[in-house]
């Protein structure tokens, strides 16, 4: 099998409207950047289309992927993905305003082995929300979120946004991936008070599809809390459950909670 042909979409900033201003225009320029920033589970969502252009549905049951969002990808940007095959499966690049933007992996193993829940332990959302910080964020600390029930509108909306063109979420009735690092969002913006604040990158390991109709939830654990030139960083460890029974993925979640811009201030 050949690898897929190259995909283009023009990117759209689903949270312009978002307690997280790195997505304002104004905020984001007086960062440095050109505008608001396209949140990195919509481009990683964009990355998406290629593995299940070339794998299908076996993608989204026991597939992998990683992604490393390099700069920015701003509103109305046409993003071209590209994937070369090797080896190991699919080598892919995002490309916007002529940089690469992101960059990423995807494979397809023989099969995949979901962990046992029991070694996860559920946790609720906090009712009230402490600082990001050493603290709240410590490693070892356990974060989970109301569960989301992905109506037939929630997951038509998901498509709607990512702009997705593939017929195999609607003709099976499937949630779109997108979903899997938005949950490892939501473990953090639910769990903590953030200012401006960065998705960078994700590993994640599928172990079923999520289907319309399910009710999904997170249980995660704080990895790492660290400083890397400048800026405050988090880990997090998440797994998504399908019906308190089924798990979807896991993925490696790394954001940055605190950017020095924010620290020089």
């Amino acid at each position: 099998m050949s690898a897929p042909a190259p995909y283009q979409v023009v990117a759209y900033n689903t949270a312009k409207a978002s307690e997280n201003k790195i997505h304002d225009d104004e905020v984001a320029r007086r960062f440095g950047f050109g505008g608001g920033l396209v949140p990195g589970v919509d481009v990683y969502a964009y990355m998406t289309h290629l593995p299940v252009a070339h794998w299908g549905r076996a993608w989204l049951e026991r597939g992998t992927a990683e992604c490393r969002f390099l700069k920015p990808v701003h509103d109305g940007d046409l993003v071209t993905v590209s994937a070369a095959e090797d080896a190991e499966g699919l080598a892919i690049a995002l490309e916007a305003r002529g940089v690469t933007c992101a960059t990423g992996r995807a494979s397809l193993p023989d099969r995949a082995t979901p962990p046992a829940l029991d070694g996860f332990a559920e946790t609720s959302e906090r009712r009230t929300l402490p600082p990001a910080d050493g603290e709240s964020l410590a490693v070892g600390t356990r974060l989970g979120i109301a569960p989301l029930h992905f109506t037939p509108e929630l997951a038509e909306e998901y498509l709607k946004n990512e702009r997705e063109t593939l017929p195999l979420y609607a003709t099976e009735a499937l949630v779109h991936p997108v979903a899997v690092p938005r949950l490892g969002n939501f473990a953090l913006n639910r769990n903590v008070t953030l200012g401006p604040w960065m998705h960078v990158g994700s590993r994640i390991a599928h172990f079923a599809a999520a289907r319309v109709g399910d009710t999904l939830s997170v249980r995660a654990m704080v990895t790492g809390n660290y400083e890397h030139k400048g800026h405050l960083f988090v880990d997090l460890d998440v797994l998504i459950v399908a019906n308190d029974a089924v798990p979807i993925a896991r993925t490696d979640h790394i954001s940055i909670y605190r950017p020095r811009q924010v620290l020089a201030a």
